[in-house]
């Protein structure tokens, strides 16, 4: 489960940061790519990764102000010439819909695979097996999401070296223990699973904000997340700015996290005025509040793992 950043920056494209949009990688899990967000030259910020367009099975849009969908288009049609066959679902604020069947339509783009578009209410808006998927709104200029991803508790590890001293030889009785079923071996004797798995493996969370000001919302997206993902447009001393705009500064940011009890903060959709120089300057401001806090960069890849017992 790992964030990779195609685009960090805000508005428009600069030199050093294309606008938003970041790839969650669930290649383990379930080999696919979810896409959050999709501004300008998302694909070719693809063409610099590993990241294959074909694997992109989710796009969920935040909001939807230029810097944030109008590279999802082209990504749709490149998609039907880069080998994508499987259906994609794109959810969004209501009006996606049009925006994507009318672009498709104006420039006779014909995509040879299956798309389902879902215009967003609150609530859980996507569950299966694996995950679960929560959407909220958040507060800014036009209707804003953010997304709550929680991969579901897992069965424990097999403790093959206890089972292999039981008796039990490795093959489908292994399975069978492991999906926390009873087995019982040639000479009779029965194989409790509960003795021989270990607990459980708790699902991770990763939260992704759009545009925003401080709002509840944020902080209930972000509870207890392993790693949230906040827009921080702007520094600590631009507050009445950031308030104008519907949009947080890196202290703001960093207060929610810490209240939401997270276990990373990663600022992202970063003003162009700010240059490299500055980055560490953001970063430092919002360490002063939350301490495990990082500047996200174009290209900048964030593992969440399990938590170790």
């Amino acid at each position: 489960m790992d964030v990779f950043f195609l685009g960090t920056g805000s508005g428009v494209p600069a030199k050093l940061r294309n606008v938003t949009s970041i790839a969650l990688k669930l290649l383990e899990e379930r080999g696919a790519v979810w896409l959050f967000d999709c501004g300008e030259a998302t694909q070719h910020q693809i063409l610099h990764t590993n990241i294959k367009p074909r694997r992109i099975e989710k796009i969920f849009i935040t909001h939807l102000h230029g810097d944030h969908i109008y590279g999802l288009p082209g990504l749709l049609s490149s998609r039907s010439f880069q080998g994508g066959e499987s259906m994609v679902t794109v959810y969004g604020p209501p009006g996606i819909k049009e925006y994507i069947d009318v672009s498709l339509k104006i420039s006779k783009s014909y995509l040879k695979y299956p798309i389902e578009i879902i215009e967003l209410q609150e609530g859980v808006i996507f569950e299966d097996e694996q995950f679960i998927v929560e959407a909220k709104l958040l507060e800014h200029g036009i209707p804003s999401y953010g997304y709550r991803v929680k991969e579901k508790d897992r069965p424990g590890t097999l403790l093959a070296d206890k089972l292999q001293a039981a008796g039990v030889k490795p093959g489908p009785d292994y399975r069978k223990i492991k999906n926390g079923e009873e087995v019982t071996l040639d000479d009779g004797k029965v194989i409790n699973p509960a003795e021989f798995v270990g607990p459980l493996q708790k699902g991770r969370i990763v939260s992704i904000l759009g545009d925003t000001r401080v709002c509840e919302n944020a902080q209930l997206l972000a509870n207890n997340a392993d790693l949230l993902v906040h827009e921080a447009t702007f520094s600590a001393d631009e507050g009445s700015l950031a308030d104008e705009y519907f949009h947080s500064t890196t202290l703001q940011a960093a207060e929610t996290a810490l209240n939401a009890g997270v276990k990373k903060l990663c600022l992202t959709h970063i003003s162009s005025r700010y240059d490299r120089n500055d980055w560490k300057k953001l970063e430092a401001e919002a360490r002063t509040v939350f301490a495990n806090t990082v500047v996200s960069e174009d290209f900048m890849e964030i593992s969440v793992h399990y938590e170790q017992d």
